[in-house]
């Protein structure tokens, strides 16, 4: 399976931007091609193997830190050219990125991404994605790699919406949610088995060089 990219006017993606214009957040059970999903989710397990994943740290800049108390995966950030699987998902998410552009106007450059594995038992404290001093990130979008997730199993992406409401998503192999960075808290719950995803950020031009 060779070439992922999608016309900006394909039904898939403009469901996703309708959802976002109208609330703000999209879900979509089935995004991905189970093949692809199953490539990407052995490319993440190999390099956890190889110990290419390292603990992730809190803040930005000179002030991260790792903090297992407020988030316990271990990440490695994709580079085109590494993997077919992740230059798939990436060209994918190109053809979003421009349908997003197309259909809300925001001006979004590039997209970044980095495989996210949970240990039995890690999660990820309430937070925004937006930094404070970098408005940079403005359109968050999570892949869920997990092969034959049970409710039992844990670590739902929790949303908090409008209204106190929470939307809970459990991280389903294929299942992409995508959210406005600044606007949705959200949380990952403890999971009961390992959690692999793919996190990444639509980001438009800063004034932050780095």
């Amino acid at each position: 399976m060779r070439g992922m990219h999608l016309s900006p006017d394909d039904p898939l993606l403009l469901r996703i931007v309708d959802d976002l214009a109208s609330h703000g957040w999209s879900q979509q059970t089935l995004f991905l091609p189970e093949p692809l999903t199953l490539a990407l989710a052995a490319e993440c397990r190999k390099r956890a193997a190889e110990g290419e994943l390292a603990p992730a740290a809190v803040g930005r800049g000179a002030s991260q830190e790792v903090r297992e108390g407020i988030r316990g995966d271990h990440i490695q950030w994709l580079e085109p050219g590494q993997a077919e699987s992740c230059d798939q998902y990436l060209e994918l998410m190109d053809s979003l990125r421009i349908a997003l552009n197309r259909g809300l106007y925001l001006g979004l450059e590039d997209f970044e991404c980095h495989f996210a594995l949970y240990p039995a038992g890690a999660f990820y404290r309430r937070h925004l994605d937006r930094f404070r001093d970098d408005d940079r990130r403005t359109v968050s979008a999570v892949l869920y790699l997990n092969q034959d997730w049970q409710a039992g199993d844990g670590g739902q992406l929790r949303m908090s919406l409008k209204g106190d409401f929470e939307h809970d998503v459990e991280p389903a192999g294929g299942c992409l949610v995508v959210f406005l960075s600044g606007d949705i808290p959200h949380e990952v719950l403890p999971a009961r088995r390992e959690r692999l995803s793919l996190t990444g950020w639509f980001r438009r031009r800063g004034n932050d060089p780095f």
